[in-house]
């Protein structure tokens, strides 16, 4: 019977990214990219089988990520060879039906997209091969032996490759048969070795997307990290009413900071939705977060009347502004307590109860901390380190079942940047219940480690305009 299979080429083992480990096994936004990409292939409706090929002497790591079960399309992991070429082959010896659609997806490139996807299965039904590729944006130049340039080839004309690569699995084969043949074979992928050996079958051409980067170099790690924080498509999916009762009914929520704001409208969603929530404040409750001692009274008061805590939620947060030479000390205690200190004090405090209820912590950070600016370098160096923090924990805790995330939103209307900026125009600003309801999904989702952008617009669509600002 014919199938759609996915294989996953992870055979790579990452000497220019500098590791003793494969690349395919670095997390980033708090998986592995492997397991960013399985997942990518998994939730993907085409799919209906997915064969990772994996580096000699790590398969272990492969069933580590399949032990819990989450995804059910994966039916083998077998080692790759010692070429792109021969793991095709490997991989081909599992498939026997010729008709099915086979897709041979770079385990590092885990921010494919699920058009990607659909168009090459969808491309298989008129073609037998099929390539994905976006146009070079540089002028491409043809070197001799001597490192002298032989030719220019128009630019117009050209196209850099990316994977998927998707065939008639009769086809792929065959064009592999053909090449056995030859004693110079020689074919850095398998498109080439049907456009050489079988030149009477036509391939079709995928329009590719930038994002859909290979991580190969260090540069590329943290620009996929970045990227997956920027695209709304791997944000967690939205659920339906009765979705987010089941999640939440009967859990206990505690959130710092949640007197306004982004808080209050998390506690308002999460008692809509059955949940008991407890919320903690200097204005509401008298709690001071960067104090230890008021971290553990919270956790006593919320022990008196439950006996589990699920969620933790931290929006307290200060925003001063102005040179750092001109800053009182008092001003760079108080801000550097309350913005870092706190997070610390919480995560130290509410561990062994999220880790009984095997629970979520979440942060909240500002797009500040990717680059600090003149006039917020308190507040920008604290969110960059909260971040850091998050990224830390999650792994720290990974073993122990708690899941740590952060959410950076972009400029959201609420009452501390209204006090720091003033009124700003209608519809400049994020609304908090958007934001707030973002936060409910990272919450309830399984991730950890991740560091969400909350964005009115998808920054990588080709209309959306960006922001630069460094507040909440």
């Amino acid at each position: 019977m014919s199938r759609n299979v996915a294989v996953v080429l992870a055979g790579g083992v990452g000497t220019r990214v500098g590791l003793d480990i494969p690349k395919q096994l670095i997390k980033i936004a708090g998986h592995t990219i492997l397991e960013h990409t399985i997942a990518k292939l998994d939730s993907h409706p085409s799919v209906e089988e997915i064969v990772v090929m994996m580096a000699p002497g790590h398969l272990d790591a492969v069933h580590a990520i399949l032990r819990g079960g989450s995804y059910s399309k994966v039916t083998q992991v077998l080692e790759g060879a010692a070429t792109r070429n021969g793991t095709t082959l490997l991989a081909l010896d599992t498939i026997t039906d010729p008709d099915s659609k086979v897709l041979f997806h770079d385990a590092v490139r885990p921010l494919v997209s699920s058009r990607i996807i659909s168009e090459c299965f969808t491309a298989l039904d008129s073609y037998d091969a099929v390539d994905v590729a976006i146009p070079s944006a540089d002028t491409i130049i043809e070197v001799d032996e001597h490192n002298v340039i032989r030719d220019i080839p128009l630019r117009a004309n050209l196209r850099r490759g990316q994977t998927p690569q998707a065939f008639r699995a009769g086809v792929i084969r065959k064009a592999y048969d053909v090449a056995a043949d030859d004693p110079n074979f020689q074919a850095t992928d398998d498109c080439t070795v049907v456009l050489r050996y079988l030149p009477d079958v036509p391939i079709w051409v995928v329009a590719g997307e930038e994002r859909n980067m290979k991580v190969t170099d260090p540069i590329d790690v943290y620009l996929a990290d970045k990227l997956f924080q920027l695209t709304t498509d791997n944000l967690p999916d939205r659920r339906t009413d009765e979705q987010y009762r089941e999640a939440l009914f009967g859990k206990t929520l505690v959130i710092f900071g949640g007197s306004y704001g982004i808080g209050a409208d998390i506690a308002g969603l999460a008692e809509q939705y059955g949940a008991q929530v407890f919320t903690f404040s200097r204005s509401s409750t008298g709690t001071h977060v960067e104090r230890r001692t008021d971290v553990r009274a919270a956790i006593d008061t919320v022990l008196a009347k439950t006996d589990h805590i699920d969620f933790v939620v931290n929006t307290a947060g200060v925003l001063p502004r102005g040179l750092l030479v001109e800053t009182s000390e008092e001003t760079v205690f108080n801000a550097t307590e309350i913005n870092y200190l706190a997070p610390i004090l919480m995560a130290q405090e509410f561990f062994e109860h999220l880790r009984a209820t095997r629970g979520s912590l979440l942060n909240f950070t500002s797009s500040s901390y990717t680059r600090g600016r003149s006039g917020y370098s308190l507040y920008s160096s604290a969110k960059a380190a909260v971040v850091n923090l998050t990224q830390a924990l999650a792994d720290e805790w990974s073993g122990d079942g708690v899941r740590v995330n952060c959410i950076n939103p972009e400029r959201t209307g609420t009452p501390m940047r209204t006090k720091a900026f003033g009124q700003e125009p209608p519809g400049s600003l994020l609304e908090s219940t958007e934001v707030a309801r973002r936060s409910i999904d990272i919450l309830i989702s399984g991730e950890t480690g991740a560091i969400i952008d909350v964005r009115r617009n998808d920054p990588m669509a080709p209309d959306a305009s960006s922001t630069d600002d460094p507040s909440l």
